[in-house]
């Protein structure tokens, strides 16, 4: 005769079956075990006290006479899931310090030089004594825009103050111009080692500061010094030669490109197409040269 299932176990099967019932599931799964112990229940005789038909002690419902497949199980459990609304979404980023300046509000020089700080963005700073934002009026109608700073700009803090920079000054004074009525900056603010051409990388880590430079000043020309300037503000690989002279438009400012003023000392003979370059300059801004009248 099998044996009769113990009052504390029928105790603890009503029990977990009322738990079930209060978080809202119906169905219920068991496994093989439990298969067994309902068998043997409607097989063994009843207790003292209890007819066939008496039913285990439970609140609301009697204990299931059949067992559920375990989908049906999982569906009842999904179903009984609360309703969790999901978390929104997180707010965007504030801008980039390298984002254009077109999308930062009344950006200024000072912001921008703020923003580059004691910069350390690209392998530039590891040789460099100071960093060379730029110089000159902040609202220069004409800015020139080299590639790097050499060694006396390293040590001076201020763009093209060597040999090459006392040439521009030339051309500048030529024009009928000084030196504080332009803006003068470069593509990177540090100086290249051994003065060498600015790397891809590095061009375009600092580069955006820039742009940014350039949207706040806005000036009306701008003449780039070198190959490396002009491809980076017209994003092109094409060699200045092939573009020299010409006028191009720089977000609503006029931009040519010329020889660069190292160029011009080892190659002398290319300062006339450099003036030629610069006369047209002169026109577009209704100068006249130095030392002619009206």
């Amino acid at each position: 005769m099998p044996a009769q299932i113990p009052e504390s176990l029928q105790k603890k099967v009503a029990d977990r079956l009322a738990f079930y019932h209060d978080l809202g599931i119906g169905p219920f799964y068991g496994d093989r075990h439990s298969e067994a112990v309902f068998q043997q229940e409607q097989s063994v005789e009843p207790a003292a006290g209890m007819s066939a038909s008496t039913p285990i002690p439970h609140e609301e419902s009697p204990l299931p006479k059949t067992l559920l497949r375990k989908s049906d199980f999982q569906k009842a459990a999904a179903a009984a899931q609360p309703k969790i609304a999901p978390l929104p979404l997180p707010a965007a980023p504030g801008p980039s310090l390298f984002d254009a300046a077109d999308k930062i509000v009344d950006d200024t020089l000072l912001r921008i030089r703020e923003d580059i700080g004691e910069c350390t963005r690209c392998k530039l700073h590891k040789h460099r004594h100071t960093i060379v934002f730029g110089d000159g009026n902040p609202k220069a109608e004409l800015v020139f825009v080299g590639e790097g700073p050499g060694a006396d700009e390293d040590a001076q803090g201020l763009p093209f103050v060597g040999r090459a920079g006392k040439l521009l000054t030339q051309m500048i004074e030529a024009m009928g111009l000084q030196r504080k009525d332009v803006y003068i900056c470069n593509v990177v603010k540090c100086r290249p080692p051994e003065n060498r051409t600015p790397e891809d990388d590095e061009i375009s880590t600092c580069s955006p500061f820039l742009l940014r430079q350039l949207e706040v000043i806005a000036p009306k020309v701008i003449v780039c010094l070198g190959a490396v300037a002009a491809k980076t503000l017209l994003k092109t690989n094409r060699g200045v030669s092939q573009f020299r002279g010409q006028w191009l438009d720089y977000r609503g400012s006029k931009l040519i490109a010329t020889y660069h003023p190292a160029y011009l000392l080892r190659n002398p003979s290319a300062k006339s197409e450099v003036w030629k370059d610069l006369q047209k300059v002169m026109a577009a801004l209704g100068l006249r040269a130095k030392g002619k009248s009206a």
